[in-house]
């Protein structure tokens, strides 16, 4: 009897023990779920968005749900945003992250792979805008090649007859108004860090035909599109623009100016030219925006049927003006109004998951025009292209003005 309740007692301390010590694992095991991976809230806007970003997308090529590596300008924009990042917090991690993209782009002949310089692609060039950091960086002189590269693209890159640049070859005298957030930043730092600025008259001469040419009289803002030819079916008979003027087109036309003029010098004769291009399209683009100060997929109709402030466009406006307004080629009242902006950008694109990350909501996706099947670039067709969450674009231009205005 005795011998019994004894053996029945030690089983019960066994249970007990064994309950507490799996119940000790649940609690430890649950605290370190619980740390696992969250982004903390008190970082600033900027470093969750970067740590967002890095947790969803551990390979840069992946950004916009890539599947296989690529050289493209997407990467390159959300990866300008990182290097700025990096400069500011001299964070590694940032670093390594585009160094990481750039070296696994590069075949074993020290060339970027699939990449043709005869498909005359002014998209290329602007993931080498991160090479003349990592080149400063690291001193590889890989880095040095490629940059010399895209260069020679530009030297060949066809032109219209009063001498824009293609934005591809396939588009034969075609201006598209972000081939010059592609090409004019790498074109003007090129230029200047190499070529003692030669270049700088040609540079300022792609902007000066967007102003001649690509500009709506009425409004003051800018279309997506110039033929100069007037051949193509979507070109207007008249002017040679496309149908619609497309709030993210603005928003990389703006972005190419602030980007060049970081590095146009300021004794030559067309920086002056450039910064009232700037304060001319930000005037016009601050007229346009919606009550809580973001911008439209189309840009000059916010009264149009199925129209909605888009957060690509607005990331880029905002982040333009604040960059604008810091470096003084844009009024102060341009970064009070960029802050605003912002606040409300987070209030109405902004979503933070359990795990402290940021999504970038409703994001439009590519368009284009021309092209098979043909795209005819008229309102309809803006307005019904897709929209997805965390499209690169709208992560990189949220990275950026986040940067910019320290958030």
């Amino acid at each position: 009897m005795f011998k019994a309740v004894s053996t029945k007692v030690n089983f019960i301390k066994c249970v007990i023990v064994l309950l507490l010590l799996s119940g000790s694992k649940t609690i430890a095991q649950n605290q370190e779920d619980s740390n696992e991976a969250v982004i903390s809230y008190q970082l600033k806007w900027s470093e969750r968005t970067a740590l967002s970003i890095l947790n969803k997308y551990p390979k840069a090529w992946q950004l916009d749900g890539n599947e296989k590596p690529k050289w493209d300008y997407k990467m390159g924009f959300v990866l300008s945003g990182f290097e700025k990042l990096y400069q500011k917090t001299n964070d590694k991690k940032y670093l390594n992250y585009i160094k990481e993209y750039v070296d696994g782009m590069i075949d074993s002949t020290d060339n970027i792979k699939k990449y043709d310089i005869k498909e005359y692609n002014i998209d290329c060039l602007n993931p080498g805008k991160l090479l003349f950091n990592l080149y400063d960086e690291t001193k590889d002189p890989r880095y040095l090649k490629i940059i010399g590269q895209l260069r020679n693209q530009l030297e060949t890159q066809p032109r219209t007859p009063s001498g824009g640049f293609w934005h591809k070859q396939i588009y034969p005298n075609q201006m598209w108004i972000d081939g010059l957030y592609m090409a004019e930043p790498f074109y003007t730092q090129f230029t200047v860090k190499y070529e003692k600025g030669k270049n700088l008259e040609d540079i300022a001469k792609q902007f000066e035909l967007v102003q001649n040419h690509m500009l709506d009289k009425k409004t003051g803002l800018v279309y997506q599109c110039w033929d100069e030819n007037k051949e193509i079916a979507w070109a207007d008979k008249q002017t040679g623009t496309s149908p619609t003027v497309w709030g993210r087109g603005i928003g990389w036309y703006m972005i190419a100016l602030v980007e060049t003029l970081d590095y146009f010098p300021k004794s030559h004769p067309k920086y002056k030219v450039l910064v009232e291009y700037l304060n001319q399209i930000a005037k016009n683009v601050n007229q346009y925006k919606s009550p809580a100060g973001l911008w439209y997929q189309v840009a000059d109709k916010p009264e149009l049927f199925g129209n909605y402030e888009e957060p690509s466009a607005s990331a880029m406006i905002i982040y333009a003006f604040a960059k604008g307004a810091d470096k003084g080629y844009l009024a102060s009242s341009y970064k009070t109004t960029a802050k605003k902006s912002f606040d409300s950008f987070v209030k109405q694109f902004v979503k933070v998951d359990k795990k402290g990350e940021i999504n970038i909501l409703n994001v439009s996706a590519n368009v284009g025009l021309g092209g098979k099947p043909f795209r005819d670039g008229t309102n309809d067709y803006y307005l019904n292209a897709k929209t997805k969450d965390n499209g690169a674009i709208g992560f990189g231009a949220f990275l950026l003005s986040a940067i910019e205005l320290n958030k």
